[in-house]
């Protein structure tokens, strides 16, 4: 190929020039198509690296932003974490106090009401029978306030630890209707169980104080016709009823009425005393349990309450029950020979003085030791009521093993307390000890007392 710069002899013809300048135009446009190229790969690069930069920042941004929300969110844990423990230890606290406060004041309240039983039944149909009666009246009700609030705390607390047994119903009805049966011949109220047969798988204590609360509201509630408890056979299940002719609960009310403090508005009467915690302990109790518990109404003819519990085998349930009290009225206790053991001297001389006017021949002490030493020859006792806290570390169930020992036999015992731990009931039965709470009605004494002393006849004749 000829160079740009061969000369001929008379030079290049327009045509080559032509030729030329179009080969120059072309290899200038190839030239500036790969710079153009080349500029536009720098741009495009330039521009990633400043789209990279600017996402650096808002990722370094948001990091920094997720840093600082961490943060917060671990002091707030912090801090949450230190007022759920401040408000773990409240509640400890709170409960310790109400068990302790609990127990000191229903010590003098026992001793109260065992005064009151002795003042009224001292004076027959005196006036001042009247004011002991209402004395006593007013007693109860610090009682039933008392362990409310005790019941309330426990439960809130979760010291409260089901202990789930066989429990027969008929039994369990007999006793609760011997309990409420003086409240509602007082109101001219019927009071009404059925026989069942039947039983199931609970926690007697809880079991019975959820019915004794819905038999009690009953009966406050419900100014003629009366009250009606029974079971019924529900598949694998029982349902226990407790049926009333009150004026019945709205609509508006079948919620709020488990609250603590409220009563109902159909209700709603200056006549009617309480403070409203009957409910909400049985709704907390029966949730404890895992029990559904059922309400049906209507206003102006009357409520039934219902609980549903597993059932049981009827015969395991009787051999694991205690038997129910009853009165065995034909024996009486003029004469028994009674061992009283009780720390608190308040206590002990109400005691003495109810006793006495049960006419029992008693032996008292505020120990174990005193007891022994007051013992006469020849005086075989016949029953034992031990306080279950006693001094320099000793209780009831020790006194009442000495005392067997001593004996030569087993005499029937009663531990009275004001503590509600299932352990001391469950060693009050291991012993054969019947086990009264705190404070005690004297009508319950009483006829556990007679059961305890015909029950030993009855042996002793066989």
């Amino acid at each position: 190929m000829d160079s740009l710069f061969d000369l001929h002899p008379l030079g290049p013809s327009p045509q080559d020039l032509e030729r030329r300048i179009l080969k120059l135009q072309k290899i200038n446009a190839a030239l500036m198509h790969r710079v153009e190229r080349s500029m536009d790969q720098q741009a495009n690069a330039y521009s990633l690296f400043q789209t990279a930069i600017t996402l650096e920042s808002q990722v370094r941004l948001r990091t920094e932003e997720l840093t600082n929300a961490l943060a917060r969110l671990e002091r707030t844990n912090d801090e949450l974490s230190t007022a759920r423990d401040a408000s773990e230890r409240a509640s400890r606290f709170k409960t310790r106090f109400f068990t302790a406060v609990g127990h000191d004041l229903l010590q003098p309240l026992h001793a109260a009401r065992l005064s009151a039983s002795a003042l009224a039944e001292a004076n027959g149909n005196n006036p001042q029978r009247v004011i002991a009666e209402r004395i006593e009246h007013a007693l109860t009700t610090i009682e039933e306030l008392l362990k409310s609030i005790l019941d309330i705390s426990k439960l809130e607390a979760g010291v409260v630890t089901p202990t789930p047994r066989p429990v027969a119903l008929d039994e369990l009805f007999a006793s609760l209707a011997l309990d409420i049966d003086p409240q509602a011949r007082a109101k001219n109220l019927s009071l009404t169980w059925w026989h069942s047969g039947l039983a199931v798988i609970s926690d007697p204590l809880m079991l019975r104080r959820i019915l004794q609360n819905l038999m009690a509201n009953a009966v406050q509630y419900t100014e003629a016709g009366g009250i009606l408890l029974l079971a019924r056979r529900r598949g694998a299940n029982v349902r226990i009823e407790v049926w009333d002719t009150g004026p019945g609960i709205g609509e508006a009310d079948r919620e709020t009425i488990f609250e603590e403090f409220q009563r109902g508005a159909a209700t709603d009467r200056p006549a009617i005393g309480g403070f409203g915690l009957g409910l909400s302990i049985v709704q907390r109790m029966a949730e404890a349990l895992g029990h559904p518990l059922d309400l049906c109404s209507r206003v102006g003819h009357g409520t039934r309450f219902s609980v549903t519990a597993p059932r049981a085998d009827a015969d395991e349930a009787a051999t694991a029950a205690t038997a129910a009290i009853v009165n065995a009225s034909g024996l009486g206790l003029s004469g028994a020979k009674v061992a009283v053991i009780d720390n608190d001297p308040g206590v002990l001389d109400a005691m003495q003085t109810l006793l006495r006017r049960w006419d029992c021949d008693i032996r008292s002490a505020r120990s174990l030791e005193g007891l022994l030493r007051t013992d006469a020859d020849g005086f075989r006792l016949d029953i034992i009521l031990a306080d279950y806290h006693l001094d320099e570390g000793c209780n009831g169930l020790d006194a009442v093993r000495a005392l067997r020992i001593e004996e030569g036999c087993a005499v029937p015992a009663i531990i009275i307390t004001a503590d509600r731990a299932p352990s001391i009931a469950d060693a009050a039965r291991q012993l054969d000890c019947e086990l009264l709470l705190k404070p005690v009605k004297p009508a319950e004494l009483r006829a556990l007392m007679l059961h305890l002393l015909a029950r030993a006849a009855q042996q002793n004749a066989d």
